[in-house]
């Protein structure tokens, strides 16, 4: 069975499609995507849900959440398992992954009483100002293949909390991730509708994002894709859209202390999850000089060693496989045409087996070379620019139409200062990982990496909306009246 729809699995009677474990071939799960009809039983599933749902006392929802969480942790390593086998990497990152969502449900609850909770203010004659925070109703949630469980997790839970109901389409290229996070739902006691489960590609997308039955949609993805799901819900200002895009992600580098220190951090920055992070580095600015150059042969001499293996490798690899073959022959082809543009190769990228999708790191200089696409290559590939002085690493940092995460290594705090001015980016760190983010801190960008509606600590923003009430428990006459007011006559009169 394919889709869980009002506490039902049930068969599709979509497109049909298969998965495969992207290193090895084994095919991993297959069955029909949701058709438009069943797309349509699973909105209309979460509407008749919706009323009981958000009427639960937050505790009760909480008590839920709390469930699921302890589900997860019981079965972590299964669910490591079948993260990684669907995506390719490694099992210590899937495990890092399941972690990841465990967590998520505290830190949820912890976001909505300070995002969105209850606030009243004593206004003085028995008046007070109240704030409150209501569920949109019936969201859609896509989720993303490179974090198919923490990520949309991240997106389910505080609607859930909230007092939405959920549809969730899982990416076609991780259903089996999808739905063995939903069973878990199930066993934790989620009633009927309130999740609900539909696979498929973009046929089903489609129809879930246009299905007038939701309140909202919730995407983690691409910027091809978000743009398209922007253009679809063009014109229905009444429905909430968030949208956590991809990043063209810069990385300076300037006069580091610790050379490989720098090119640790540089290493987790560009190729961790084999380069499949919306975070991840793909344009690494380094200063001229010997400083600089010391910095990239330690780096090249470093990633030449990074040697990709399948998921259950020992010892285990630092990256494993990326989404597909598909993907791994994207990479080689994004790196043949920056050497054909005049790039200059500083570690060639090699695909270990036509058969899979195991790509070691390829660098390429591009610095001068002109009609550089501004695109998002998902994999590990970093381009590299070298610069004279801050102004232009700035100026180069900028020359993205994205803007999700930027970062800088240097011992020189005014640098930082600068850029956290000047930077057109969400997430801007410093001696640390671009693909590091706090919990308790906002996640997103702008431009063409989201439409500000950034996730994480701030989910909970998007999964409500504000009520403002003004209260008291009688409606006295006032003492004093506004002129041209008069209430003389009245049973009430005054003296």
């Amino acid at each position: 069975m394919t889709h869980w729809i009002n506490g039902r699995w049930l068969p599709g009677s979509g497109t049909p499609f298969h998965k495969t474990n992207p290193v090895t071939g084994e095919t991993l799960w297959q069955g029909n995507g949701a058709s438009p009809p069943e797309v349509e039983a699973a909105c209309n599933a979460a509407r008749a849900a919706f009323p009981d749902w958000a009427r639960r006392p937050l505790e009760t929802r909480f008590a839920i959440l709390e469930r699921f969480a302890a589900l997860m942790e019981q079965q972590r390593d299964a669910l490591a398992q079948t993260i990684a086998r669907e995506t390719g990497k490694p099992r210590w990152e899937a495990l890092t992954e399941v972690t990841a969502a465990v967590n998520k449900i505290a830190i949820s609850l912890k976001a909505w009483h300070a995002r969105t909770g209850e606030q009243r203010t004593l206004l003085g004659d028995d008046t007070a100002a109240s704030l409150r925070h209501r569920p949109h109703g019936v969201l859609a949630v896509f989720g993303p293949y490179n974090f198919p469980c923490h990520l949309p997790n991240g997106q389910i839970v505080p609607a859930l909390l909230a007092g939405n109901c959920v549809v969730f389409k899982p990416s076609e290229l991780t259903p089996g991730s999808g739905a063995e996070m939903v069973k878990l739902w199930q066993q934790a006691g989620l009633p009927p509708g309130a999740l609900n489960l539909v696979q498929g590609g973009s046929e089903t997308g489609q129809a879930l994002a246009g299905h007038p039955g939701i309140d909202g949609l919730l995407f983690t993805g691409s910027a091809a894709t978000g743009y398209q799901l922007h253009r679809q819900l063009a014109g229905q200002p009444e429905k909430i859209l968030a949208l956590e895009m991809g990043g063209n992600n810069p990385l300076i580098v300037d006069q580091p202390d610790d050379i490989d220190g720098a090119v640790h951090l540089t290493i987790q920055s560009a190729f961790i999850t084999a380069g499949q992070r919306c975070t991840c580095a793909r344009r690494l600015l380094v200063k001229r000089g010997a400083a600089g150059d010391r910095f990239l042969e330690r780096l090249v001499t470093v990633a030449e060693r990074l040697r990709p293996a399948a998921w259950y490798a020992e010892p285990q690899p630092f990256m494993g496989g990326v989404i597909s073959r598909d993907a791994a022959q994207r990479v080689m082809t994004a790196w043949r045409q920056h050497l054909a543009r005049g790039g200059r190769p500083l570690l060639a990228p090699a695909l270990l087996d036509e058969h899979s999708s195991l790509v070691a790191p390829g660098i390429v200089e591009l610095t001068g070379v002109t009609g550089v696409p501004d695109e998002e290559v998902f994999g590990p590939l970093l381009g590299v620019w070298r610069y004279d002085n801050f102004d232009e690493a700035i100026a180069l940092a900028n020359a993205t139409r994205y803007g999700l995460s930027a970062g800088l290594i240097s011992p020189d705090r005014a640098l930082f200062d600068r850029l956290l001015l000047e930077a057109r980016a969400g997430i801007v760190n410093w001696n640390r990982p671009l693909t590091g983010a706090a919990s308790t801190a906002p996640f997103g960008g702008m431009g063409a990496s989201g439409n500000h509606r950034p996730g994480a600590w701030y989910m909970a923003d998007a999964c409500a909306w504000p009520m403002a009430s003004l209260e008291s428990e009688r409606c006295p006459l006032p003492q004093q009246l506004s002129p041209g007011l008069d209430f003389s006559g009245g049973d009430d009169e005054r003296p």
